[in-house]
């Protein structure tokens, strides 16, 4: 990827790295034109760093979305600068940014995505077999609770053991950031814990930076630190002195 300059330090407190290491600096994202346009992102300034666990919150149009889908190189800003390290995500081609989601991160979305004819093991394979430092699906799978569903279809699992083989096929390449879009927006209060938990297991034991938009504001009682966000911009931040932990959160 493009080498970019390191950028500076303001956007928040550091909790866990001595260096962020997502950037972000004015970032706009307009989709759109005219009186049509919409604005989903508003000169946005941002900085996490190595190991943070941070949850966004807002409403629905907040820009919650557009932020980790740029963060995650699955999107671009129409202008502003974005940065992983030392890598420019903006203007980075989409060679670039496609080395960089195989080889860096790892994504959770509400719907599982998992391929209907392969099993449970075979699902986290794929993502393994195309990583540069993978731990075995079997360990991932572990990690989640699932080493006695490994020979299953997804058609014989459960709709939050499914979401737990998307979180194990995420971080099967051990990534350095996890990004979940609504992890536990469609499963019950129980069965998003035990989702929740793999997640934090990630942060914990794979030392993921992980970053979780959730509408659920209980969530952020897990993290490291809150960003809300409301009408493309970050309009709150707090930092948890002390965190809970997912079996402790109650909604």
């Amino acid at each position: 990827m493009n080498n970019g300059a390191y950028l500076g330090t303001s956007g928040g407190p550091r909790l866990r790295g001595s260096a962020p290491v997502f950037t972000a600096r004015a970032l706009f994202k307009t989709y759109g034109t005219g009186e049509t346009a919409v604005h989903a992102l508003r000169e946005l300034d941002l900085d996490i760093s190595a190991g943070e666990f941070v949850v966004l919150l807002g409403p629905s149009g907040s820009g919650k979305s557009t932020l980790l889908n740029i963060l995650g190189g699955l999107d671009a800003p129409t202008s502003g600068r974005a940065t992983w390290r030392d890598h420019e995500l903006t203007g980075a081609t989409e060679a670039d940014l496609t080395r960089y989601r195989r080889e860096h991160v790892g994504f959770v979305f509400q719907f599982y995505n998992l391929i209907p004819s392969l099993t449970v093991r075979e699902n986290v394979e794929l993502v393994a077999e195309i990583a540069s430092d993978p731990m075995s699906p079997d360990e991932a799978l572990s990690l989640v609770g699932l080493s006695h569903r490994t020979a299953h279809f997804p058609s014989q699992l459960s709709g939050g053991e499914q979401q737990r083989v998307a979180v194990a096929r995420a971080i099967v390449k051990r990534p350095d950031a996890l990004l979940c879009d609504e992890p536990t927006g469609a499963l019950d209060v129980e069965t998003g814990k035990l989702v929740l938990a793999a997640i934090e297991r990630a942060n914990r034991e794979v030392g993921s930076t992980v970053i979780v938009i959730t509408h659920n504001t209980a969530i952020a009682g897990m993290a490291d630190r809150v960003l809300r966000l409301g009408a493309g911009r970050i309009v709150g931040e707090e930092v948890n002195a002390s965190k809970l932990s997912p079996e402790d959160l109650q909604w």
